[in-house]
């Protein structure tokens, strides 16, 4: 196979703002071209597309991939994706795709996925055998693990049937090793390179990786050139016909050698501007060997509410929430204990086959190296176990080659290493039998072994690790700790929610240094909550006390009879403070959404193992409660907080489009978006061109949605025409005032032209009096200009009192 010529290098201008359109059959290629005329007047640079290969049917994501070789056909295929493109072009704007490296799916039916088919068919032998992340000797006498029955063999096999060459299982198709047509079932069944069996065995036996603990998604081998290629051409050809401009790599972590494949994608695509999806965590910085403009901008968005989080006020609502639901310390009472036994429970539970092969990979390495020998199976599984839960980033990077390293990284992966190993080597009462942490360690950093076990080991640690760090703090800890949802975010810190001014300008500083042209974001698909929303809630940082208050009117009930009893305070908690943060709470959107986080905690119920009795009493809680005539209580302390609100809304957004790096905008998030997790979050947006319209001819913001749309249309155009402030070239000034409300104003300059200040803790900076004297001083004599409200200011030393007294948050521009 030979590899795909490379994309021409670029000429195109990197993009100065993204819009991502969520793809999916109810929004497909026709109506993304109909949004164009809109979306080039907002001034956006570049349309960011959801995946658009071919997906599993009906799939609203499309991180589903079961074609790399075609463009989905329920989106419109490559003719409706190039007729995007060409109305895009038409208007002054490119495509970035979000690109899906890491796996593929596992459809029903399976024949929908070719190269896996083939595999299931022929076994090892198969030229796609190297595709997919196998491996045969995990046990199953050398076959794959399909968990897609039901129940167990036995109880499911009246449900099986052979038709010709396929053998099938309700919606499942498999194919039939060619010569065991002709066996009774029971043998036929043995005969197969793979092995069906009950869902609930994944967990322990399932002998190839997957995306996080998802069975449909198996882990593709990127890592080998010619997967690469097949994989990539499509893409790359789309690339080089200047049908698309720009890549979104998804989920990174997951691949053996994440920085050789950027270095090998950069090379492959001349240098398109790329972003990846690493969610960075504490202070890790992205691997300055990566090959790539820098992140999808999790990093950002974390910066960005952290400074909306009252610090003080945070400690105290973490104390009506102790209150109020008494949760235990590692059940939602302490941020680190709440992770670590979580950790522990995904690492024992749900990756138990992920850690058994990892075992089994260990010992055959001790087993060779006399020096290290002698370690027992428990030790090697204890060792790896305690060191995975005790890992703080997502995973160390040891398998990327030279060229995609850097000392620093380096020393800071066997740092971190050495330091969860000296806490792993506790849990061992022998101090002999703890050497097997030290092997484990060695390993993961690879400096031990040999061949194919030594690569085969440094690369199924990192994936394991990230695999685990995902599953049990965002998809675990994130609903179990709770105090104040808005913190609980990809790449946030709900422990430590706050995030003072010099720590953002610090992280803006460094940004526009290493990483000027790093996506930043504020929703996205993925997040749990949208901006809008988070905004709300963390006004509530600034306020607890009325937040206790109310708690007690709504558990009290009217004329002190008792209110909706719900099944649990903790869910109650829940309840309340999302029904509040989506500001008009209806049983449709919330139920679900409740629902979900009680999964996703695993406390009283579950995924797989649901508990109705308990989720019906959750849903008659939420329709009695928030969504019931208690709700009024909620509507009154929204009203209160509107402008304290609004401060936060329109300062987040604008910080974010004039900060370091390239904004990425989500569907509808111009205006006021209020969303919850998907897929509330993955609704066809309603976006307001007529709005738009109309703000351009002069008409006054008359709501929030308008004074929004207003804002980031102006700051999206200011960027467009001056993308030498904003990009490599421009320069990022930290800006403070002087008096005594300074610490309510956060500001900056971009290449000394440009000015942005917005209004913090805005509840608390009105009970203090106001901005009374407090004054900003610019970079330059002036004039300026206001361009949200037309204001022209002498300057240097501006009246935050008067600058801010329209609306929180000012951009200013000096006149040529």
């Amino acid at each position: 196979m030979t590899a795909e010529p490379s994309a021409p290098p670029t000429t195109t201008a990197p993009p100065t703002a993204t819009y991502r359109l969520q793809l999916q059959p109810d929004l497909p290629f026709a109506a993304a071209e109909k949004t164009v005329p809109y979306l080039a007047a907002l001034g956006v640079s570049h349309l960011h597309l959801s995946p658009v290969l071919e997906a599993a049917p009906g799939s609203t994501h499309g991180y589903d991939v079961v074609d790399h070789t075609a463009v989905r056909a329920e989106l419109g295929g490559e003719e409706g994706l190039r007729a995007l493109a060409a109305t895009a072009a038409a208007h002054g704007l490119r495509l970035v795709v979000d690109t899906v490296p890491n796996h593929m799916a596992v459809p029903a039916p399976e024949s929908l996925n070719a190269p896996l088919w083939a595999v299931l068919r022929d076994g090892p032998a198969s030229p796609y055998a190297r595709w997919f992340d196998i491996d045969w000797d995990g046990g199953h006498g050398g076959r794959v693990l399909l968990p897609v029955l039901g129940g167990r063999l036995g109880d499911e096999l009246g449900a099986i049937r052979v038709d010709g060459d396929v053998l099938r299982y309700h919606d499942h198709a498999f194919p039939v090793r060619p010569g065991t047509e002709h066996l009774p079932l029971p043998r036929l069944l043995d005969a197969q390179w793979y092995r069906l069996a009950w869902w609930r065995l994944a967990r322990s036996e399932i002998n190839y990786r997957r995306f996080f603990t998802i069975s449909d998604l198996i882990g593709v081998r990127v890592e080998v050139p010619e997967v690469f290629d097949a994989t990539h051409a499509t893409v790359l050809r789309l690339l080089r016909e200047g049908v698309v401009d720009g890549l979104r790599v998804d989920h990174p972590d997951g691949l053996a050698a994440p920085g050789d494949y950027l270095a090998r994608l950069h090379t492959a695509t001349g240098g398109r501007w790329t972003v990846v999806e690493k969610i960075l965590t504490g202070r890790e910085c992205l691997p300055h060997g990566w090959r790539c403009a820098g992140t999808t901008g999790y990093d950002a968005l974390r910066h960005l509410d952290g400074l909306f989080v009252c610090p003080l006020g945070s400690g105290r609502l973490f104390s009506v929430y102790r209150d109020f639901v008494a949760p235990l310390a590692d059940a939602g009472g302490d941020w680190e204990e709440t992770v670590r036994r979580a950790a522990y429970e995904v690492v024992d539970h749900d990756l138990a086959a992920e850690v058994e092969r990892l075992v089994r990979t260990a010992g055959r390495i001790s087993d060779r190296a006399s020096h290290q020998g002698d370690h027992a199976p428990w030790a090697l599984r204890t060792a790896v176990r305690e060191l995975l839960v005790r890992l703080p980033v997502y995973r160390p990077y040891a398998t990327d080659g030279p060229g995609a390293r850097d000392a620093q990284r380096d020393e800071l992966d066997a740092a971190m290493l050495a330091e969860a190993a000296a806490r792993a080597r506790t849990v061992f009462r022998a101090p002999e039998e703890a050497l097997a942490v030290d092997l484990v360690r060695d390993l993961a950093l690879g400096l031990l072994g040999d061949g194919p076990d030594r690569a085969d080991f440094c690369a199924r640690f990192a994936q394991t690790s990230s695999a685990l760090r995902a599953k049990s703090v965002e998809d675990t800890a994130f609903y179990r700790y709770v105090p104040l949802l808005s913190a609980c975010e990809v790449g946030a810190d709900p422990g430590a929610p706050a995030v003072g001014a010099d720590t953002f300008h610090a992280y803006c500083a460094r940004i526009q240094r290493d990483w000027p042209l790093t996506s930043t974001v504020l929703s996205t698909h993925d997040t749990k909550r949208s901006a809008d929303v988070r905004a709300r809630l963390a006004v509530l940082t600034e306020c607890p006390d009325r937040w206790r208050e109310l708690l007690r009117r709504v558990s009290a009930g009217p004329a002190g009879r008792e209110g909706p009893q719900p099944p649990d305070q903790q869910v109650a908690w829940v309840a309340w403070q999302t029904a509040f943060g989506l500001g008009r709470p209806s049983a449709e959107r919330l139920i679900p959404s409740v629902l979900k986080a009680t999964r996703e905690a695993g406390l009283h119920t579950s995924w797989t193992d649901q508990d109705a009795g308990y989720e019906e009493a959750v849903g008659d809680f939420l329709r009695a409660g928030p969504c019931g005539p208690a709700a009024s209580a909620l509507t009154e302390l929204a009203v209160d907080l509107a402008p304290y609100v609004r401060a936060n809304v329109l300062g987040a957004a604008l910080l974010h489009l004039t900060m370091p790096g390239v904004p990425d905008l989500y569907q509808g998030t111009e205006t006021e978006y209020n969303a919850l997790v998907d897929p509330d979050n993955r609704r066809p947006p309603r976006l307001r061109a007529d709005l738009l319209t109309e703000l351009d001819d002069g008409a006054e913001p008359q709501d929030l949605s308008a004074e929004k749309l207003l804002l980031t249309a102006t700051a999206l155009r200011l960027r467009r025409t001056r993308p030498e402030w904003f990009g490599a070239q421009g320069t990022y000034t930290s800006l403070h005032a002087d008096g005594t409300a300074a610490g309510h104003c956060l500001a900056f300059a971009r290449a000394g032209r440009a000015v942005t200040v917005a209004t913090r803790l805005s509840l608390r900076l009105a009970e203090d009096g106001g901005w009374r004297d407090t004054e900003l001083t610019l970079p330059a004599d002036g004039p300026w200009r206001d361009l949200l409200t037309g204001r022209e200011l002498p300057g240097p030393v501006v009246c935050l009192r008067r600058l801010l007294e329209r609306r929180p948050v000012a951009l200013l521009v000096a006149e040529e």
